[in-house]
């Protein structure tokens, strides 16, 4: 404890202060420099990163500690695109992370992993919503199974209902800064109907669902819309005016009575899968023929609040005869723009693809071809989505996570990360010292020393994108800031009182009892001028002092 006497002048006890604040000061930075590994040697002028905090809502607003632009919800329409309630447009860009629809009545994969961990794995990604499956069987049920409490993880959804532990994952989702699109997947737990009545199910059924989610979820911001029934096929028609079969005028009394309770939400309309006066083309996905627009038009009671949304697959799916036409892989352009994308071409309403997939991303095979084809489409024409799908256990896509539900399957989330962006935060501004001298590493050994420009070329932005009792999830975004590509690179941190129990896009390894070198893996070493990396890991608080500090990047 120090101790100044009363009696000193108080221009000396400030100078005194000063003075021992500055050697305080290079006496930490000396330790902490020197004890840096000689494979990372960290510039000191990058040595403090401010963490920045994570997005939520407040009111109908998603915002940040300290935001830049902040989604206005809620969302509507000018033409072909998405607008928040200021007029700026959004880009709604994310993943299908299914199985409320299915028999366990709640989202797969919580027998592995705590639902908040997911949802900060998937923003940490750089995807901002999330389709949420659900048959409407599944929320009058009281049972949920699926979900493993043993592993220490998902206490909250214990007891709950699958409609409560919808309330649970929307309302996380909202603090996490991610928004929600619902999808009425199926009537039953079992099989995704041709309409939007069956399996027991009446379409009276289906939209007092509608209008009790709708009414249910008024309040809470990050529910952007509904996607009213999920894939349309068989016996589903379009503009033909038999309203026994005709989705068209499904989708419009639906949608009028979703309005008519909640005039906030979106309502997103798939196509059919055939049966559409005068269509052009011979083979559509389930769910993916819009040609029906072009002469027969939802009306709704609100116009801008209207999105039409295509599904669209390769040939792991299903081999089309397309797929092998002399000209595949150009004639898939033509296919998009008469399927569904003169919709946007036009400026008649925006396009969100609700689904598309695959296992394979490489240039060689018909799917992998496909897919890097419908990637280039989606950026050229600026069109949202929701990819199929975050779970690995989708039998002929797979996921974005593989079977261990933790790894991210590295090729495919590669080829998805030219469609996403950073989340822009305006982080907080804390000092830092340059010291004139940089203490060199004791180490005798040989190793690589990060290039003159490497400590300011790459900058990191820190997101803690969840946080809770026993644990929380911390998302790095590396962006080189230089004219000049990186073709390798290391993070480089401390934490105290923490232990990592899952990563993703990079090695991390622990030197030492608080220091963490992160290596990136072989795909993701080079990073060109103004490209983002993005890595990183969930952990177990073992203390408060948990908090990932003296973060930098350097080129290597």
């Amino acid at each position: 404890m120090r101790v100044i006497s009363k009696s000193k002048p108080r221009t000396f006890r400030l100078h005194k202060q000063v003075l021992i604040f500055s050697l305080s000061l290079v006496v930490f930075l000396v330790i902490f420099l020197t004890k840096v590994p000689a494979s990372i040697q960290l510039d000191a002028s990058r040595a403090v990163t401010p963490i920045e905090l994570p997005l939520s809502t407040i009111g109908r607003t998603i915002v940040a500690a300290m935001p830049i632009d902040p989604i206005e919800l809620p969302l509507s329409t000018i033409g072909r695109t998405i607008v928040d309630a200021k007029g700026k447009a959004v880009l709604p860009r994310g993943v299908n992370w299914f199985g409320m629809e299915t028999n366990t009545h709640a989202p797969h994969g919580l027998w592995k992993r705590d639902y908040k961990e997911m949802l900060a794995q998937i923003k940490s990604l750089g995807y901002n919503v999330i389709r949420l499956p659900y048959s409407v069987a599944g929320l009058r049920s009281p049972n949920v199974s699926g979900i493993d409490f043993g592993i220490g993880s998902n206490i909250e959804l214990q007891g709950q209902t699958p409609l409560e532990i919808m309330d649970l994952i929307i309302q996380e989702a909202g603090r996490q800064g991610l928004l929600i699109l619902l999808d009425s997947h199926r009537l039953n737990d079992e099989q995704i109907p041709e309409l939007w009545y069956g399996d027991g199910f009446t379409e009276a059924d289906w939209i007092d669902t509608w209008k009790m989610l709708a009414i249910r979820y008024k309040n809470q911001a990050n529910v952007i819309g509904a996607d009213l029934k999920n894939e349309p096929h068989g016996k589903a028609s379009w503009g033909d005016n038999n309203i026994n079969t005709d989705w068209r005028l499904a989708a419009e009394r639906a949608g009028n009575a979703i309005l008519s309770v909640n005039p906030n939400w979106l309502i997103v309309v798939e196509g059919v899968e055939k049966n559409v006066p005068g269509q052009k083309l011979l083979q559509h996905w389930y769910g993916g023929n819009l040609e029906g627009v072009n002469h027969y038009p939802v009306r709704l009671s609100s116009s801008n609040k209207l999105v039409y949304s295509p599904h669209e697959y390769g040939a792991g799916v299903y081999n089309q005869p397309y797929f092998y036409d002399s000209n595949f892989p150009k004639n898939l352009i033509d296919r998009w723009e008469i399927g569904f994308n003169y919709i946007a071409s036009q400026n008649i309403a925006p396009i969100l693809i609700g689904e598309f997939g695959g296992r394979k991303v490489d240039l060689n095979s018909k799917e992998g071809i496909w897919q890097n084809e419908l990637v280039k489409y989606i950026q050229k024409n600026n069109l949202s989505f929701t990819y199929w799908s975050w779970n690995p256990d989708s039998s002929d896509t797979g996921g974005i996570l593989l079977d261990d539900w933790q790894s991210v399957d590295l090729p495919k989330q590669q080829l998805l990360s030219q469609l996403l962006s950073p989340v822009q935060v305006q982080p907080t501004v804390q000092p830092t010292v340059q010291p004139s001298n940089p203490p060199v590493s004791p180490t005798p050994t040989p190793s690589v020393s990060p290039s003159p420009t490497g400590a300011t070329q790459l900058k990191v932005t820190t997101d803690i994108n969840s946080n809770w009792e026993t644990g929380f999830c911390v998302s790095f975004k590396i962006t080189n800031q230089g004219n000049t590509k990186v073709s390798n690179w290391q993070l480089g941190f401390n934490m105290n009182q923490a232990k990592i129990n899952n990563s993703w896009n990079a090695d991390f390894k622990q030197q030492g009892a608080t220091q963490y070198v992160v290596t990136p893996l072989d795909w993701g070493k080079i990073i060109e001028p103004n490209q983002v990396r993005d890595t990183g890991f969930c952990a177990n608080k073992l203390g408060s002092d948990y908090q990932p500090q003296q973060i930098a990047a350097v080129s290597i």
